[in-house]
C-alpha cells in the first residue's frame, strides 16, 4: 500500500500588502526586499479571519477535491505555530465547522517543517492501515506574531493555508522515501518572544545547507538520480535559499516552484500553497517526480521525494 495526495485544497486572506506599503510603514525598500527576498507581496488576514478559518476553508476544499465525505476522514493533523488558541487545538476546530465527526485531532508543533511532519506521519497511518484517509493542513496567521517594527522580519512573512487529503494511490505512484530531522540546539536562532525573534545570518546558513542535504538524501534514499527529478517544491522562504536547493539538485530554474513573490513566507502553508498553485497552472502532472522540502524553527527539517498521481 503506497500513500500519496488524493487531494488539495488552499486559502489565502484577500487583503495583499505590498512592498510599496511597507515603504510607508517603516525604512525599507521594493527594490532591496525583492532582491533580498523575491518576496513582492503578501496575504494578511483580518482581525474576522484567524487561524481556524484559514485552515478551515482550504481543509474543506481537500475533501472536495479528493471526492470524499467528511465521514470518511479518520485523523486531522494541522501543522501550525499559530493556532488561534493553546487549545482547542486548530484541528479540534477543522472537526467541529466541517462535521468529521469520525476523526482523531491534534495539532503539530514544527515551524515551517510542519507540513512535511504532518504528511510523513499520515503516510504511517494510511501505510499501516490504521486511517483510510488523513487530513493534513499547514496554516499560519503570522501577521499576529510579526514585530511590526522590525524591518527585518516584517517584510518576510504572510497568511495562508494549504490542506492535502493522504490516503492510498495506485503501485509506483505516491510517498517514495523521506526524511525528518531536527537540532534543537539552533532554537536560539529563530523563537517567539511574543514576536518572531530571527538571527538571519544563523537561519540563512543552516536552511542552505540543510534543504540541499535533505532533497539529496531523498532523492538517493528513493534509489532516483537527479536527472529524474521533474520537480522541486521548498518551502519559499527566501529565494536565495530556494535557489542554492536547486542548483545542488542540478535543475534548471523552470524545474522549481515559485511563489514566494506573491505570498511571501507563509511558514507550514507555504508547500501546500506552491503545490497548490503548480497544480492549477499544469507545472505537476501525473507521473512527475517530485521533491519537496523544508525547514523552520525548532530548528526542524523535513523532505519527500515521490511520483505524483492517484
Amino acid at each position: 500500500m503506497n500513500a500519496g495526495f488524493i487531494g488539495i485544497g488552499k486559502c489565502v486572506p484577500n487583503k495583499v500588502l505590498t512592498n510599496f506599503d511597507l515603504e510607508k510603514m517603516m525604512d525599507t525598500s521594493d527594490e532591496w526586499i525583492r532582491t533580498m527576498t523575491g518576496i513582492e507581496e503578501r496575504r494578511i488576514a483580518g482581525d474576522e479571519q484567524d487561524t481556524s478559518h484559514l485552515a478551515t476553508e482550504a481543509a474543506r476544499e481537500a475533501i472536495e477535491n479528493a471526492g470524499i465525505s467528511p465521514e470518511d476522514v479518520g485523523l486531522i493533523l494541522v501543522a501550525t505555530v499559530t493556532p488561534d488558541k493553546p487549545f482547542p487545538s486548530v484541528a479540534c476546530r477543522i472537526q467541529e465547522n466541517l462535521g468529521l465527526k469520525n476523526a482523531a485531532a491534534m495539532d503539530i508543533s514544527a515551524a515551517c517543517a510542519g507540513f512535511m511532519y504532518g504528511v510523513i506521519t499520515a503516510k504511517q497511518f494510511v501505510e499501516s492501515n490504521v486511517y483510510k484517509y488523513v487530513l493534513v493542513v499547514g496554516v499560519e496567521k503570522l501577521s499576529k506574531i510579526t514585530n511590526w517594527e522590525d524591518r527585518n522580519t516584517a517584510v518576510l512573512f504572510g497568511d495562508g493555508a494549504g490542506a492535502a487529503i493522504i490516503g492510498q494511490v495506485s503501485e509506483g505512484r505516491g510517498i517514495l522515501s523521506f526524511e525528518l530531522g531536527a537540532d534543537g540546539t539552533g532554537g536560539k536562532h529563530l523563537y517567539q518572544d511574543d514576536k518572531i525573534i530571527m538571527n538571519g545570518r544563523e537561519v540563512f546558513k543552516f536552511a542552505v545547507r540543510q534543504m540541499g542535504e535533505s532533497a539529496v538524501n531523498v532523492i538517493e534514499k528513493a534509489g532516483l538520480t537527479k536527472d529524474e527529478v521533474d520537480y522541486l517544491i521548498p518551502h519559499q522562504a527566501n529565494i536565495r535559499i530556494m535557489e542554492a536547493s536547486r542548483e545542488r539538485l542540478d535543475l534548471p530554474i523552470e524545474k522549481m516552484s515559485k511563489t514566494i513573490q506573491k505570498y511571501g513566507n507563509t511558514s507550514a502553508a507555504s508547500i501546500p500553497i506552491s503545490l497548490y498553485d503548480d497544480l492549477k497552472d499544469g507545472k505537476v502532472k501525473d507521473d512527475d517526480t517530485i521533491v519537496m522540502v523544508g525547514f523552520g524553527g525548532g530548528l526542524t527539517w523535513g523532505a519527500i521525494a515521490m511520483k505524483w498521481g492517484k
